[in-house]
């Protein structure tokens, strides 16, 4: 990695100043995110973090003294050409050919791997981490959540594989509980073979719309509870009705899945631990924390004074299990299974308390590796209609999404002829989706606008794809041979040098990134990537320059293509060639 030997090469030289370790100021050093006011340096020191004694409330006229302090030491060298202090730093300013030289050198070497090779992951232990996202339920809506939920866990696994973490895709679905009584027996009113071959999740969900509106009469009520104590008793034909259900069902999320370009490495549900989840109480009992309530059901305590202040329920006053307690079979399932290192569940904010509960019972239980275990909950989306109304597939989405998008390449005067305007639209649609859901934090809850999403100019999904199309036919229009030999000499407009500060810093970004699991600083840095490259392609053209100019500018375009389209990946988004 370009900014590994240059953070190298300035904390060696501080090392012998400060007598400190190179290493303990690697952490210190880091890349300057490039400013519109223009020359900045490339890499800073901050003074606070590498001094000894120093108190939380130390003034800023005193890490101002010890910035110039510091600075006035050091010299310059074959690397740096120029030591500058800011407040409560030390600037760095990197020779400018080497600068070029060496980053380009590295993104063009590194490919895709740029930025995920850098030291700044060695220190991170590889793991295996069990990430379950998605998960929706049988018969009932995909809402936004689901979508949400989707899309992140994808992102996260997509980071974590790419760090070289081995990673575990769940989809946990709800396929089991109450509801397949009443669907059962819907089916067997309205229900229609063929319809739930050709399109399960439609049939499914109408026929539980139908019967929904029986629920309350006493004799539906009883052939649905029948239906289900025949199902929990495994009975035949029941069972094999249900298992159509569910199979039908998942064949159809993996078609779904494909187009938004998300896989799993296993599709579980509740109904794997019905009865494991009677195990589990089994369990609890034996550990003496199942304690049951005058109604009869089964609660765990999880008050810090043992007064029921705070408990959990986990079972039923008839003895059969919750939600949370096929939960807490599922988890010590996966843990025995896979013995990973972390497990990750991916669901709304509205859930915290759940994690929270589950992870207290797992402890209580003696399993340490509940410390382990990490819920990222995400905010809510408002305002997310399709033409036809309330979202309620997963797949109206996405043809909504490519269909506008056709909608708005057929008018924009910039449109290239594409080969398949479809497949282009939903590459396009969903990078603005993804985009827009993106760049806030996770946690937060925020208001759809189609609209917005797809806007051409601004920060959109859109505008990253665009400026990748456009880079990429700028590299077909100039020949596509391998640029080994740059003169960097050639790079030396503040533009030029801007995009490659820019590049300096990718590997900063992922590792914030990788720590926090937040996608939205990947997404900040691609968007500034793509206004820089826009600035460059206007004032660098390759076309009609001398041929050492053109090769080094194309170089340039290159790399920022590559990172771009790198990034891209990461967050979930195919990045188009054309559009």
């Amino acid at each position: 990695m370009a900014a590994c030997a240059f953070r190298r090469s300035i904390a060696s030289q501080l090392s012998k100043v400060l007598d400190l370790p190179p290493e303990k100021l690697i952490k210190s050093i880091s890349a300057v995110p490039v400013s519109k006011k223009r020359h900045v340096a490339d890499f800073q020191l901050s003074v606070a973090s590498v001094l000894e004694n120093h108190s939380g409330d130390c003034l800023a006229q005193d890490l101002q003294l010890q910035a110039q302090k510091l600075a006035e030491k050091l010299k310059c060298d074959a690397v740096v050409s120029e030591i500058s202090t800011g407040p409560g730093t030390v600037n760095f300013t990197i020779n400018r050919e080497l600068l070029a030289k060496t980053v380009l050198q590295q993104v063009l070497k590194d490919g895709s791997e740029y930025g995920i090779k850098s030291e700044l992951f060695s220190m991170v232990p590889r793991q295996k981490a069990v990430i379950e996202f998605s998960s929706p339920n049988i018969a009932k809506k995909f809402h936004i959540g689901h979508l949400r939920s989707t899309i992140i866990g994808n992102f996260i696994a997509n980071l974590k594989a790419a760090l070289g973490h081995e990673v575990i895709r769940i989809n946990y679905l709800g396929d089991w509980g109450m509801q397949f009584g009443l669907l059962g027996v819907g089916f067997q009113q309205f229900g229609d073979k063929e319809k739930l071959k050709s399109s399960p999740l439609q049939h499914l969900f109408e026929v539980y719309v139908q019967i929904n509106k029986a629920a309350e009469d006493e004799n539906i009520k009883k052939l649905a509870a029948d239906f289900f104590r025949k199902l929990e008793e495994h009975d035949e034909q029941t069972l094999s009705l249900w298992k159509q259900f569910r199979g039908f069902s998942i064949e159809e999320y993996i078609r779904i899945y494909k187009r938004l370009g998300v896989h799993f490495d296993e599709y579980s549900g509740e109904s794997f631990y019905q009865e494991k989840s009677q195990e589990v109480l089994r369990m609890l009992e034996d550990k003496g924390l199942l304690q049951k309530t005058i109604k009869g059901t089964g609660v765990v305590d999880l008050s810090e004074k043992k007064d029921l202040s705070l408990y959990s329920t986990v079972m039923r006053s008839d003895g059969t299990s919750l939600y949370i307690t096929r939960d807490l079979a599922a988890a010590i399932d996966r843990m025995n299974k896979h013995s990973c290192d972390t497990m990750i569940y991916v669901t709304d904010k509205s859930q915290s308390s759940h994690f929270q509960h589950l992870f207290q019972i797992l402890k209580l239980m003696g399993y340490d590796w509940a410390e382990r275990c990490q819920h990222v909950s995400f905010g809510l989306v408002q305002g997310m209609k399709t033409r036809r109304g309330e979202v309620v597939f997963l797949e109206d989405v996405l043809d909504e999404v490519r269909s506008r998008m056709l909608q708005n390449m057929a008018s924009a005067k910039t449109t290239k002829e594409v080969e398949d305007p479809m497949e282009t639209a939903e590459k396009v649609g969903l990078a603005a989706l993804i985009i827009q859901d993106f760049r806030g934090l996770l946690s937060s809850d925020y208001q759809f606008s189609w609209d917005r999403a797809l806007q051409s100019r601004g920060d959109t999904g859109v505008f990253l794809q665009y400026t990748h199309a456009r880079l990429h036919s700028l590299e077909q229009m100039h020949g596509n041979e391998q640029l080994t030999d740059v003169n960097a000499s050639c790079l030396q407009e503040p533009d030029a040098i801007s995009v490659l500060q820019h590049l300096l810093r990718y590997d900063e970004v992922l590792y914030r990134s990788s720590q926090d699991l937040q996608p939205k600083h990947i997404v900040s840095y691609l968007l500034t990537l793509c206004h820089l490259a826009a600035v460059a392609h206007k004032t660098l053209p390759v076309k009609g320059s001398a041929p050492e100019l053109a090769q080094a500018r194309l170089c340039l375009f290159r790399a920022a293509r590559s990172v771009l389209g790198g990034g891209m990946q990461l967050l979930g988004i195919t990045p188009v060639t054309r559009m």
